[in-house]
């Protein structure tokens, strides 16, 4: 029993050397490469996001007021030739607003929603920020520039990449007298991108506790942010690839 027991480690441990050497070989007539890419692109999307609220003792009213602002910011959108599918409505929600204990009756309703527009014509944002806010029911919650296609800026950074690997690669092997062979293995990394602009704009509210629950009371809305006075800085896209080619 014991010299078969024997027999049986000296067995695998012969296939558990087997198996690796095709690995050592694999080691021996490859090379390894990292290489970063990037791209740089102006920004041709900018997204405002508005902020729609409405007050009022009377529930009917308060939904009103906020459907006419919401109305009111697609119509600023359509004159301005934005298309359906730029302009996101978001659902108006209602909260009523109790004093004291909340099995009373509710003293005011808060009516609340969001729009969202996709500019790509730069030069409308401010005529769009001007005519949105003139019902004094309407905050601009965001300014936000980005890439319509980001797929692409990756692709291109992807691209830059793979080409700093492929050629660190073969000048190495060229000082060697080497030939690049066929690419054996490679990971991928496309990082998030970053330099995007973002103008952010809290509206001013205050928050009481009770003990049954909350409720909001609005005070003044603060006027709308100024325009960023430069224009929106270029937006950066970078990859980091590792290859491993085969040794000619």
């Amino acid at each position: 029993m014991k010299l078969f027991m024997c027999s049986a480690v000296f067995f695998f441990a012969a296939l558990a050397t087997y198996a690796q050497t095709p690995e050592l070989k694999f080691i021996a007539d490859t090379l390894v490469v990292q290489a970063d890419g990037t791209y740089d692109a102006d920004p041709d999307l900018a997204t405002l996001t508005f902020q729609i609220f409405s007050q009022d003792k009377d529930i009917k009213r308060a939904y009103e007021t906020a459907t006419r602002s919401m109305q009111h910011i697609v119509d600023i959108a359509q004159q301005n030739g934005l298309s359906k599918d730029d302009v996101r409505s978001g659902v108006l929600t209602v909260s009523p607003i109790y004093e004291g204990d909340r099995k009373k009756r509710a003293r005011s309703y808060y009516v609340q929603g969001q729009e969202v527009l996709k500019v790509r014509d730069f030069a409308k944002i401010g005529l769009i920020l001007d005519a949105s806010v003139e019902d004094g029911v309407t905050d601009l919650r965001s300014l936000t520039y980005s890439l319509a296609d980001e797929e692409s800026a990756k692709k291109k950074a992807v691209a830059e990449a793979m080409h700093h690997a492929i050629g660190r690669a073969a000048t190495a092997l060229e000082q060697k007298g080497q030939k690049l062979g066929s690419l054996r293995y490679m990971s991928l990394d496309v990082k998030q991108v970053y330099g995007v602009a973002t103008l952010e704009t809290l509206a001013t509210t205050t928050e009481t506790a009770e003990s049954s629950g909350f409720f909001k009371e609005r005070k003044v809305a603060p006027p709308p942010p100024p325009m960023p006075s430069q224009q929106p800085q270029k937006i950066t896209v970078s990859a980091s690839v590792q290859c491993a080619f085969q040794i000619q």
